[in-house]
């Protein structure tokens, strides 16, 4: 059996974690903490107020009751907004309030378009155009060549949560670019667990998605490898062959 504890800001799209635990596997569980968000607002100040030290530190002594192996900050734009060294600085101290390897959302997508062999991506972003240049900065500063960002100015994450797979594809389609290899979805509020081979298939690409991304990273960080088509290219793993 592996654990895998997630801290997730507030309540809005955390249904999509009972989700991928029914495609991955009964060995596999994904126990989840919300933490106290302060104000639900997509604005730099309350992001950095959301993702402090103290306001994950809350919730880690409960994610340690549960068994879980490693801790992934399941927020996006509270973790990005402190910047690349910022948000290494914020996960070395999730890890030491832990006692348990940590990351987060943001790194989660570093790796995850590594995974897949990406080197150019689109962000489909629900947030203003000023938080989403952030995301777009933070992806430069691990490598990635971003090649077009859209964002959607929605404020809030309870917002977000109210979107159907219309409205997620229609900003992917207008975020695509020829030159991507891959799309980028960052919102945590965004249910997305439902619909990713949808969106590859409607766009002819790989997705990557907040809450997607953020349970590989947990189950990459306790050197697990599960192959999950319905949960897109990233968790399709090419067949061993028996010799």
């Amino acid at each position: 059996m592996t654990a895998l504890g997630f801290l997730y800001p507030g309540h809005s799209g955390e249904d999509d974690y009972p989700r991928m635990e029914q495609l991955l596997g009964s060995d596999i569980r994904l126990p989840l903490v919300h933490t106290d968000i302060g104000e639900d607002a997509h604005r730099v100040d309350a992001l950095l107020e959301m993702g402090s030290a103290a306001r994950l530190a809350a919730g880690v002594e409960e994610l340690r009751l549960s068994g879980a192996e490693a801790i992934v900050w399941a927020c996006t734009s509270g973790s990005f907004v402190y910047g690349w060294q910022g948000a290494h600085e914020q996960v070395r101290a999730l890890a030491r309030t832990a006692g348990l390897p940590a990351s987060s959302t943001s790194f989660a997508f570093a790796h995850a378009v590594a995974e897949i062999g990406a080197r150019r991506v689109a962000v489909a972003a629900t947030y203003p155009e000023d938080v989403a240049a952030l995301f777009a900065a933070f992806l430069k500063d691990a490598g990635v060549e971003v090649v077009a960002v859209r964002g959607a100015g929605v404020i809030t994450a309870a917002e977000v949560a109210t979107w159907g797979v219309e409205q997620v594809l229609a900003l992917a389609r207008e975020a695509d670019h020829p030159d991507a290899d891959a799309i980028l979805l960052p919102d945590t509020a965004l249910h997305t667990a439902s619909h990713i081979t949808a969106l590859e298939a409607a766009l002819g690409k790989p997705v990557l998605t907040a809450n997607q991304v953020t349970v590989w990273e947990g189950l990459r960080l306790a050197d697990r490898r599960v192959n999950a088509p319905e949960l897109g290219t990233l968790f399709t793993r090419e067949p061993i062959v028996q010799v």
